[in-house]
């Protein structure tokens, strides 16, 4: 597999660190999406695949040893192991419960590169398999390739549309704040810079709704939860 054809989950409650290695991660040719714990992660795992989860073992509440141990009964998506605790026994726990790689913090960038790039390459080819679609009216949305069609035409989305829709389609029924997706999609700030980011996160809504809805005035599929955020209802 080449690394521009990977997708991987970064699961990391510290927010710098997510942060730091989604920059580093793409700028080596990789998609990445970030979850703040274990139970963000399972909702992206819900809706979304990914090539390699790296997921940090030191979380509150559902820790990482557990998180994998839970993902194996079901997964084979290959997990490598983060924590600040690199004794042989950890290690041991670690792949045990399933994980494919162990890298200690703190551990240089280059490192964790070349480990996921080994993971990669050990990855056997994808089976052809048929794609997953989700369907909004006369549209439909490729859930593996994160692309809208509307019977044989290709709808063209912005790098922004796609990443909103994809985050809005791993939790379709349930609503998203506007925090979550400002997060989601690296618009985070303060003061007045998240006050923008709302306006912005606002802005991509009502620019994809064009696209997707019969009457944007009257929204079907992509509708606002009063006081809340945004939630993608499918037929």
């Amino acid at each position: 597999m080449s690394q521009n054809d990977a997708h991987l989950l970064i699961v990391d409650d510290d927010e710098r660190i997510r942060a730091l290695l989604g920059r580093f991660l793409r700028k080596n040719g990789f998609l990445v999406t970030p979850a703040r714990d274990a139970a963000q992660a399972r909702r992206l795992l819900a809706g979304l695949e990914f090539d390699l989860i790296v997921l940090d073992v030191m979380m509150p509440g559902e820790d990482g040893f557990a998180l994998t141990r839970s993902l194996r009964e079901t997964l084979a998506t290959p997990i490598l192991l983060l924590t600040a605790r690199g004794d042989t026994e950890d290690r041991i726990t670690g792949l045990e419960v399933g994980a494919d790689d162990y890298l200690p913090k703190p551990f240089e960038p280059r490192e964790l590169l070349l480990r996921i790039n080994a993971i990669l390459r050990r990855v056997p080819a994808p089976e052809v398999h048929h794609p997953k679609f989700l369907t909004l009216g006369a549209l439909r949305y490729d859930l593996d390739k994160g692309e809208l069609w509307q019977g044989e035409n290709h709808l063209r989305l912005t790098g922004t549309e796609q990443a909103l829709l994809r985050r809005l389609a791993a939790s379709k029924g349930e609503p998203v704040s506007r925090a979550d997706l400002i997060e989601d999609l690296g618009r985070g700030g303060a003061g007045e810079e998240a006050e923008n980011s709302e306006r912005a996160i606002d802005v991509q809504i009502t620019r994809l709704r064009r696209k997707i809805e019969p009457d944007p005035r009257e929204p079907r599929f992509l509708q606002t939860v009063r006081g809340t955020g945004y939630m993608l209802v499918v037929d």
